[in-house]
């Protein structure tokens, strides 16, 4: 079997059962149960959930983005082998942390496969929650250009590239389009202030005014633990996203808990520490990827530029990328899923099959 066989590009295409249209990300896709299959499942399985809450069925693909393109490689390559079964595994080694830990619950009810997740359906909070420890990326690029506000924080002069802050920052985007927030552009993933929450409490989906405090508060809470567990191994969190919804519990109460996934390579910039103390950054996260892009190709403002962007989609499009490439990104993933989960990560010859098999066998919703 090929290197290429080994990665599970296509995820919107398998016979799970289900009654409503399947949406796809750019690395996930959902499919949203029956209400029949999910009431079965919640007794069969003992989910600790309402009986009539719905449940999706959260498969990860191998796919990979970056400057908001899908990426693909010579020889077959649709994407990264062990990408998403590392996604996967560190989400859930954060995910079970923080539970034991008292911060918050996540979506996730059971992981049948090592690229699938059963979720509840959660109502996501609008919010791209992000934290940085450190001044790098946007950010820096920013501030070399004389902007000393970000999202309503005022920061200090002097600062150098990829120096650590003088605190945590929160600095949250939108996530979606949302509309008729003044001084909101209707637009995705533009930064917004805390004022703009407070003012706007409903439209940013929040129970209420309170929640926009126990937001932040988990958002330092999840971020302070994993930027401990990575010290532990020389690694340093430099900033994440994290997103944030509700469900309803088995007693019928609404709680806000962490979704989407945490502390990613994909969600996260993550540096190597020993390297740092030298004065060298060496990315073990997708950024990484997005620098050798940079590299690879000639304009590189292409990928920098959004007023460009039908150019870049056609960049990606038209352009396979050496099999290397992938196979760097690939070893980058693995390495920091197993240094953070203290395992080996096992790699499928054929997830497809596996998962399909696993789904009909022992949860009864592929016929």
């Amino acid at each position: 079997m090929s290197l290429a066989d080994k990665v599970l590009a296509v995820n919107n295409d398998l016979p799970i059962r289900t009654d409503k249209p399947i949406h796809s990300g750019k690395v996930r896709s959902v499919y949203w149960l029956t209400e029949a299959d999910s009431r079965r499942l919640i007794e069969e399985k003992g989910y600790p959930v309402a009986p009539d809450a719905p449940l999706a069925v959260m498969v990860i693909s191998d796919r990979i983005s970056a400057f908001d393109c899908i990426w693909t490689g010579k020889g077959g390559m649709r994407g990264v082998p062990g990408k998403g079964a590392a996604l996967n595994a560190i989400s859930n080694h954060w995910f079970k942390l923080f539970k034991e830990q008292g911060l918050a619950d996540s979506h996730i009810l059971d992981i049948p496969h090592p690229l699938v997740w059963i979720v509840q359906k959660a109502r996501p909070v609008m919010i791209e929650a992000i934290a940085r420890q450190y001044i790098t990326g946007s950010m820096w690029r920013s501030y070399q250009k004389g902007e000393r506000d970000f999202c309503g924080i005022e920061i200090p002069d002097g600062l150098q590239k990829d120096q650590k802050l003088p605190e945590l920052l929160i600095t949250p985007s939108t996530k979606g389009i949302l509309k008729d927030i003044p001084g909101v552009p209707e637009a995705d993933d533009v930064n917004i202030t805390r004022k703009n929450i407070e003012d706007n409490v409903d439209a940013f989906n929040f129970r209420s005014a309170g929640d926009i405090d126990l937001y932040e508060k988990l958002l330092k809470e999840g971020f302070d633990v994993i930027s401990a567990e990575l010290e532990k191994l020389d690694q340093i969190f430099v900033d994440t996203k994290f997103e944030f919804g509700y469900v309803t519990d088995a007693n019928g109460e609404e709680k806000l808990i962490y979704m989407d996934e945490v502390g990613t390579p994909d969600s996260s910039r993550i540096w190597d520490g020993e390297q740092y103390r030298t004065g060298k950054v060496v990315e073990n996260s997708k950024e990484g990827f997005r620098q050798a892009l940079l590299n690879y190709f000639p304009d590189a403002d292409i990928l920098l530029n959004k007023d460009r962007m039908d150019e870049r989609l056609a960049l990606a499009r038209d352009n396979e990328l050496p099999e290397s490439m992938l196979m760097d990104l690939s070893k980058t993933y693995v390495g920091i899923a197993e240094k953070i989960t203290g395992k080996e990560l096992k790699l499928s010859d054929n997830p497809k099959a596996e998962l399909v098999e696993v789904l009909r066998k022992d949860y009864g919703l592929i016929d």
